[in-house]
């Protein structure tokens, strides 16, 4: 059964829910991520950003399981509340999600985790938009491209991720506010049958598109 949520997030979610949310909570209480209005923290795909602490009991305990699992859950869990649910009140304002895909070449050189002059420089792209929104959180997903092993490139994908964020701190974004991810090679743009051979300077170049950092800013204006 395909799960609607995204079960990858950092240990730092901590830090975020104590610092951010409105509304003290500990690991027992929540499994999602609360933003400071209290609402569940979702990506631009819709989808719910769990903590550590979630398991799929937990998440029938907690009020935002059968919105963010609903698949997951016993039947008898939801559907009593669609069934006994009150009018809908007015919907509030909801978060917003700007996601910016950056080529992985334009931040660092090959098979590196350095940023370049002209990454921080697309960079300071995103710093400007986090301070024309009333950010919530900003996510960086790093990617490679096929070349190397699971291991390494998936090591490799984390601490181009983690060098976003570093930059993004050092530019007076709440550290808390920042998680990070690895994909490896896992979620390629290049289809199967592209950049056939063996590795090579044109085998690199056409598998450029796979090398990115998907960067989302969620907040509301």
């Amino acid at each position: 059964m395909k799960s609607k949520v995204i079960t990858t997030l950092l240990a730092s979610i901590g830090l975020f829910v104590a610092a951010g949310a409105a509304q003290a909570q500990t690991a027992g209480e929540r499994v999602y991520v609360i933003d400071q209005r209290g609402e569940v923290v979702m990506s631009g795909a819709g989808l719910c950003w769990r903590t550590g602490f979630w398991t799929p009991a937990a998440a029938a305990k907690d009020p935002a399981g059968c919105k963010c699992d609903k698949d997951l859950l016993p039947k008898e869990v939801c559907e009593p509340m669609v069934a006994k649910a009150a009018p809908a009140a007015a919907p509030a304002a909801k978060p917003s999600g700007d996601k910016i895909t950056v080529a992985a070449d334009a931040l660092f050189d090959f098979n590196k985790a350095t940023l370049r002059p002209e990454g921080k420089a697309k960079l300071d792209e995103v710093v400007a938009k986090a301070g024309a929104i009333k950010l919530e959180v900003i996510i960086a997903v790093g990617h490679t491209d096929r070349i190397g092993s699971d291991a390494y490139n998936q090591k490799l994908s984390e601490r181009r991720a983690a060098a976003v964020k570093q930059y993004l701190v050092s530019k007076g974004i709440d550290a808390n506010r920042v998680y990070t991810e690895g994909k490896g090679k896992k979620n390629p743009v290049t289809k199967p049958d592209q950049c056939l051979g063996k590795t090579s300077p044109k085998v690199i170049a056409c598998l450029q598109p796979d090398r990115r950092v998907d960067i989302e800013l969620i907040g509301t204006k």
